[in-house]
């Protein structure tokens, strides 16, 4: 990539990152001076933080006392006087809360709402989203005054100009992302008129580290690394040789994050999204959960089976064993007393549990098992799969050590998945310093539409039709006198299709009716099509896979009044026209209403309530 060029902006304007993770949470920023160029920093310091291993994050941990009032937050949860104070007071610690906000969706067999520890009572998690970022707000701030010359001064010129750029799994839905808008709102971070709105900015983590893998490339550190890697260049047809591959694979705390992009080679270049997003719920959490699980069984009979024992232990497990592990074949142990505990029926001796290797490995393999599935899926994807080679490069994003020396020992798994991958990059915070990038430097020029969606409506019978023979019983005849069959479904955007940035997508329809008065309100619900089939016709064959993601509303009263009477078999009736428009180039889906009135079109404002 080329340097970055200095900030053209009038004014100094300040960009921050929030990187909620389920585990570990950050934030980035630079400071857009105007002719500068443009430089990303991370906080580094927050209170507390010498009790955690690093500099850039802080544990995603909450204490609440039982009237919900926030006693403790990030590092300052870890302080052993904070959690004896909250034994003694018997507040709620949260930990893995961001799992509530997940879209139901998601595969998710293996997690309930009960795995997941409570919400304090009267807390939603949107509450308990805007709480934390409230306090990352309040840290940011902090800091940037505190390691900057006039920092005061500074961030007093600075804070009515803040862009604020959120992060969130690719598997996130509209729901998801209204909720993230509306925490920012109740933290403070943007007032609450709409106009402030546009200066909070969403962006999923796959995007994010897409942006930090490039920035990293980049650097003075990997600037010898080649970007392509094609094993046969001379066979490459020109098409392939001016675009590559990539796929981004962020493995994080709660969630497993694969992006697949084409990057054209010759400037400018440019990143397409190729294939659809893909998210599982099978994050380094859920490793610790079966160890848990694994932990109660193995000791339910020893006289270490106790709850806090094995809660001790999975502690131990998850901060110190899991991260050490590389080998199946390697025995593990879990350090957990002094040399007085043992019982050598349950392999524990000199205040250490000892693990098969082999046991160890299952508590990763059903996460190693789904990065694989989404790889996969990615891979055959006809878009990418006809025009760009896969034995490219993968950029393996800050994914854990052990993960990769499964799939490494697994024949399978390596040959569907890590002979892809060439460069894999580890850092403390890619989510956030990838989102302040995608602001100063943005490369996504189109985007993948993760499902296929549409509307449902009625169509025109046709008795040579089969489908329509079957369905002959629900026919009915329009005020016009059309017969007409409902449950049809109508796709404006087919699943996979690349979107680019404001394209829009349109259908129209028609509805017929004998009042004016009700025809002052227009309202469509959009549906997404989850299922198989390229080009779904009926909402009734799978109608599990159809899911209403918004309500658009437009109101229409100026135009009933210019509706010219029609003649139907039954009397008089009235038709009204109109298009739906959907927007999916940015991160968020856009709807919106649109009609004819006086030879002008119209729009509804594309606001989009989701349903819940």
């Amino acid at each position: 990539m080329s340097p970055r060029e200095p900030y053209g902006g009038r004014s100094r304007k300040l960009v921050l990152a929030f990187d909620v993770g389920t585990t570990y949470s950050g934030v980035s920023y630079c400071i857009l001076d105007p002719g500068e160029v443009p430089k990303i920093l991370g906080v580094s310091r927050y209170p507390a933080q010498e009790h955690v291993g690093g500099d850039n994050k802080i544990p995603s941990i909450l204490y609440y006392d039982r009237q919900g009032v926030l006693k403790a937050v990030g590092a300052e949860a870890l302080q052993q006087h904070i959690i004896d104070q909250a034994e003694e007071e018997n507040w709620v610690k949260l930990e893995w809360w961001k799992l509530h906000l997940r879209t139901k969706h998601l595969a998710s067999s293996h997690i309930k709402d009960e795995d997941i520890p409570p919400l304090p009572e009267g807390k939603s998690a949107v509450q308990v989203l805007a709480d934390f970022m409230q306090y990352l707000f309040n840290c940011a701030r902090t800091y940037i005054t505190e390691s900057h010359a006039s920092g005061v001064s500074m961030w007093k010129s600075m804070e009515s100009n803040i862009e604020f750029i959120l992060t969130h799994p690719n598997g996130w839905e509209g729901l998801q992302q209204q909720q993230i808008r509306h925490a920012g709102k109740i933290a403070g971070l943007i007032p609450g008129k709409n106009k402030h709105a546009k200066r909070l900015h969403l962006l999923t983590e796959g995007e994010a580290s897409l942006h930090f893998c490039v920035h990293v490339l980049a650097s003075d550190s990997l600037s010898k690394v080649p970007i392509v890697n094609a094993d046969d260049p001379e066979e490459q047809s020109d098409e392939e040789s001016e675009h590559q591959g990539v796929v981004i694979i962020d493995a994080g705390g709660g969630t497993i994050d694969l992006s697949a992009y084409s990057i054209k080679l010759s400037s400018p270049r440019e990143f397409k999204e190729i294939a659809p997003a893909e998210c599982r719920l099978q994050g380094s959490v859920f490793v610790t959960q079966r160890a848990h699980a694994f932990l109660k069984s193995k000791l339910a009979n020893s006289s270490y089976g106790s709850p806090d024992i094995v809660e001790q232990m999975k502690e131990i497990f998850d901060q110190t064993t899991k991260l050490r592990f590389r080998d199946a074949d390697d025995p593990q142990y879990i350090r957990f007393g002094t040399v007085r505990d043992k019982d050598p029926q349950y392999d524990i001796r000199s205040g250490q549990l000892k693990l098969a290797g082999a046991d160890v490995a299952t508590f990763f393999e059903p996460s190693v098992e789904a990065i694989a599935e989404a790889f996969e899926k990615q891979r055959q994807v006809q878009e990418w799969g006809c025009r760009y080679k896969l034995s490219m490069l993968s950029w393996l994003v800050a994914m854990p050590p052990a993960i990769i020396s499964i799939i490494v020992c697994n024949n399978i798994l390596c040959s569907r998945m890590y002979s892809y991958a060439d460069h894999r990059l580890t850092s403390t915070r890619p989510s956030q310093d990838g989102a302040v990038s995608s602001y100063i430097d943005p490369l996504v020029t189109s985007r993948a539409s993760k499902f296929t969606y549409g509307v449902e409506c009625c169509t025109e019978y046709t008795p040579s039709r089969a489908d329509h023979l079957k369905r002959e019983a629900t026919r009915f005849t329009q005020p016009s006198g059309a017969i007409m069959m409902p449950k049809a479904f109508q796709s404006i955007l087919t699943k996979g299709v690349q979107v680019s940035e404001e394209q829009e997508f349109r259908s129209s329809f028609f509805r017929e009716l004998t009042s004016r008065t009700r025809m002052k309100t227009l309202e469509v619900s959009i549906l997404a099509y989850r299922g198989d089939h390229l080009d779904p016709q009926w909402v009734d064959i799978e109608p599990a896979r159809f899911t209403k993601m918004c309500n658009v509303v437009a109101n229409t009263s100026k135009l009933v009044h210019s509706l010219p009477p029609l003649k139907g078999p039954n009397g008089v009736y009235y038709e009204c026209d109109y298009d739906v428009v959907l927007l999916f180039g940015l991160t968020e889906l856009k709807a919106q209403i649109s009609w004819m009135y006086k030879g002008e079109e119209k729009r509804s404002p594309a606001s989009i309530v989701y349903i819940d």
